[in-house]
């Protein structure tokens, strides 16, 4: 072989690796962020990428994913959302009501598979459940609305119920309705009820000191995702006081705290997984309906409970979904 006839040959042999590559398809970007923090998010995060790897979609091989934490701060989500618009993702996944809105009003084209704690029809977020009819779809589930049964729950509990602390954080936006909707629900059976605000860390500490010399019997947590990211040092909290508390999520009570009642976050983690695939595989929002989730879940932590030297009524512990003991 001539050196001329070598040299071309070479050079399409070289060429040819730089040719398939350009040829494969970009991999694919799913914007993964969330109000919470990282730790916050895994009971989410963690089934959600089991469900993703069901349909077909892993990270690393023909899927990644770029996450953004707003640490408890919903003041944050906005510049976040819009971060992820520019980096031109593939797919939004908004694990909460802000995120979920905040991205809403970030893109009217990308995908985004929601979790909305609050009626996503209402807040604009799609047309209808059955037909959301825009660029969004996911899972919907109630849980500003369970606080008058917590309140109950916690009654139930407590061998005579003095005043009950709800615990709000005023920054978040759903706060008016739930106090509103707690008080109506204590007055509804002559419980009282004292409204305590904790919106920054700061107020954490100066809150339970309150709590404790008021002599308040037990605490009720409001629905927000900063209670989320400081839920250790609420439990930790409510510890040293001896306070009982209720609080939203089955993670607090695995933490040390006494009970948890709320929806199944494995379950709603796994439908925005699904979803997320079946997106990436082609299908529109517009067409997948929300899906409503409505299995919840009452945890009781029984070394919790003696440590305080509660007796768990047996009707209770029957009705429980998880007993840690």
């Amino acid at each position: 072989m001539r050196r001329r006839e070598f040299i071309t040959v070479l050079s399409g042999v070289a060429a040819w690796p730089l040719q398939a590559r350009a040829q494969q398809p970009a991999m694919r970007v799913i914007g993964y962020f969330s109000g919470r923090s990282p730790d916050a998010e895994a009971p989410l995060r963690v089934p959600f990428l089991k469900a993703l790897a069901e349909s077909s979609f892993t990270v690393g091989r023909n899927v990644a994913i770029e996450y953004r934490f707003a640490e408890g701060r919903d003041e944050r989500l906005p510049a976040l959302a819009a971060e992820l618009v520019r980096r031109q993702v593939t797919i939004l996944v908004a694990t909460d009501r802000p995120s979920a809105s905040a991205a809403k009003a970030a893109t009217e084209t990308i995908p985004i598979v929601f979790l909305s704690g609050v009626d996503p029809v209402q807040i604009g977020l799609v047309g209808s459940f059955h037909r959301p009819g825009g660029n969004a779809t996911g899972v919907s589930v109630l849980t500003s609305e369970l606080g008058p049964k917590r309140l109950g729950l916690l009654r139930e509990l407590l061998p005579r119920p003095g005043t009950i602390a709800f615990v709000v954080n005023p920054s978040s936006g759903l706060t008016p309705f739930q106090i509103q909707e707690m008080q109506a629900a204590a007055q509804a059976v002559g419980q009282p009820l004292l409204v305590v605000n904790v919106g920054t860390e700061d107020d954490v500490d100066k809150a339970f000191a309150g709590m404790a010399e008021r002599n308040v019997a037990a605490i009720l947590y409001g629905t927000t995702l900063f209670f989320q990211v400081i839920g250790e040092r609420l439990v930790a909290l409510a510890a040293r006081y001896r306070i009982p508390a209720l609080y939203e999520n089955r993670e607090f009570v695995t933490a040390g705290g006494l009970m948890s009642y709320s929806t199944d976050r494995n379950e709603m983690g796994r439908e925005m997984g699904t979803y997320a695939g079946r997106i990436l595989k082609g299908e529109s929002p517009a067409d997948l309906p929300v899906v409503r989730s409505s299995r919840l879940q009452l945890v009781i932590n029984l070394k919790t409970a003696k440590a305080l030297g509660l007796d768990v009524p047996p009707t209770l512990l029957a009705r429980a979904d998880e007993v840690i003991e």
